[in-house]
């Protein structure tokens, strides 16, 4: 058996890893003794991206050690013609990829000369990209030595985020945030890419990460027509606040696990 962490990041709390903290449920799953390559997919927060794109860097670093990146599954990733090179500048701004440095580097702080990052930046994809780069990046996450990092809020509710759904037979505002969040952990414990794009037509949730998930989603379909057998499930979930008025806001946290078998 062999795990395939899932975990999802804090982008807009006031206190960043305070809240992504939840993240930490999910590096608790990770074992440093089989892992040699960490991919870390985010979601573009700054600039306009329909592709996904790779970092112009060879090593990024942390406040405990340099964590280097992989060049030669960069190279392989390259020559597919499917990725764009960011800037150094987008680099530096996009915190959902950072925001998970420091995590990586304590979860595998016991084997830190014996493994590589693949961080990969990811647009605003099409079903048919998901498709296409879960395909692409699926024969990866079939290697027991590669751990998959997705990074992700969930619903970002409140004027400020210009997202006010409110199903008031939940009762008060976050029980029905919590309901709606819930749903879509509960779609993506199936592993279905299909019924996660639906839901996201028809509640319009504020996942910042839809995207990445969208294409682990799509990997994890491609490696199930190969008979591969595994599950995900949540380990916790969190609000920023409990928002109980229409002045309210707030951010909601969970961390999940993904183990192939």
């Amino acid at each position: 058996m062999s795990n395939r962490m899932v975990c999802r990041e804090a982008s807009h709390a006031g206190s960043w890893y305070t809240a992504s903290g939840r993240a930490a449920h999910a590096y608790k799953q990770v074992d440093p003794s089989i892992t040699r390559r960490v991919f870390i997919l985010g979601p573009s927060h700054h600039v306009p991206l329909s592709r996904c794109a790779l970092s112009p860097a060879e090593v990024y670093r942390t406040p405990l050690y340099d964590l280097r990146i992989d060049q030669k599954v960069y190279a392989d990733l390259w020559k597919t013609g499917m990725f764009e090179r960011m800037t150094l500048q987008t680099d530096e701004d996009e915190h959902s990829i950072e925001m998970h440095l420091p995590y990586t580097a304590k979860a595998m702080e016991s084997y830190k000369e014996e493994f590589s990052i693949v961080p990969v930046l990811v647009g605003a994809l099409s079903e048919s990209k998901e498709q296409e780069y879960g395909k692409l990046l699926s024969k990866y996450l079939a290697d027991p030595s590669n751990l998959f990092i997705i990074s992700s809020d969930f619903c970002h509710w409140g004027q400020r985020f210009r997202y006010t759904y409110y199903d008031e037979n939940q009762g008060e505002i976050y029980r029905s945030i919590e309901h709606l969040d819930k749903m879509g952990m509960g779609i993506i414990e199936q592993l279905d890419p299909v019924s996660f794009s639906n839901y996201l037509k028809k509640y319009h949730n504020t996942i910042c990460g839809r995207h990445p998930i969208g294409v682990l989603l799509n990997a994890v379909a491609e490696l199930k027509k190969n008979g591969l057998d595994m599950n995900f499930s949540f380990l916790n979930y969190a609000q920023s606040s409990q928002c109980r008025n229409w002045s309210d806001s707030s951010v909601s946290y969970a961390a999940g696990a993904l183990v192939v078998h």
